[in-house]
């Protein structure tokens, strides 16, 4: 199954991962200065954005996630290992490609997984009940974020606490990716805290802005991930910085992934 993706610029690949109930759409504000210097590709994960979920049957476990893509990037005739970032869940995924040999690189920023038991059991419920909503009052909700100071204050916790900064047709277009994609469900279920990320050899750059109001410190345990793991807390990010600071995103990508 082909993933549907997103391309700008040349050189050695560069893959991009989003979060639960985004697209590639999330990378828009670094994707112009990551082209200058690669080739950056960013997919939409299975059952989000334009690629459909995996087939009836495959649950979108991390394992059968990370296969998908290989199958993908062989497709493209891209052979790993390749260097990746991503985010949230994203992030996630792009450690797990490390941990099975298919990363060059990884920088992840606010990745999901790197909880103990249960600190982050509020993270479902909270998706839930905003997803929720936003099927119930779609309207209401793109109405709401077309005002930059409701804008801020609805994308403060999931994705960042300067949503001003996001263009009110970037919002929309997050709030209908959040409330229609199919995959989202069984995708929130099969998430499961990462392990043995201490076999990952390959540099690592993890990164928790100090406004990341979504997965706080319980939910940034290093004990799973390699001592030779770069960690990172920038000042002014939040779970999505993306929008927050583009050119300071695009940097640490770049920096990492050297």
């Amino acid at each position: 199954m082909a993933w549907h993706y997103k391309q700008r610029g040349t050189g050695r690949p560069l893959i991009l991962l989003h979060g639960i109930g985004m697209s590639s759409n999330a990378w828009k504000p670094v994707m112009p200065i990551l082209a200058a210097q690669r080739r950056v590709i960013a997919f939409d994960l299975p059952g989000f954005g334009r690629t459909p979920p995996l087939p009836a049957g495959t649950p979108p476990t991390a394992e059968n996630i990370i296969r998908s893509l290989q199958d993908s990037l062989h497709e493209m005739g891209i052979d790993e290992p390749v260097d990746f970032a991503g985010n949230s869940l994203g992030g996630y995924f792009a450690m797990e490609a490390a941990r099975r040999g298919l990363a060059r690189s990884v920088v992840a920023l606010s990745p999901g997984g790197l909880w103990e038991r249960d600190a982050s059991a509020h993270v479902k419920p909270l998706f839930r009940i905003m997803r929720k909503g936003l099927q119930t009052f779609p309207l209401l909700g793109e109405a709401l974020v077309l005002l930059p100071p409701l804008r801020m204050m609805l994308m403060a916790v999931p994705m960042t606490s300067q949503g001003w900064k996001i263009p009110a047709r970037d919002a929309i277009v997050s709030l209908r990716n959040f409330a229609r994609a199919p995959g989202f469900d069984d995708t929130l279920e099969a998430v499961e805290p990462f392990r043995d990320g201490r076999k990952i050899t390959v540099p690592l750059t993890v990164a928790f802005g100090d406004r990341d109001w979504l997965l706080t410190a319980a939910s940034q345990n290093r004990g799973e991930l390699p001592a030779h793991t770069r960690w990172l807390k920038p000042r002014g990010w939040g779970h999505v910085p993306m929008w927050d600071d583009p050119k300071g995103v695009a940097q640490l990508i770049i920096e990492g992934t050297r």
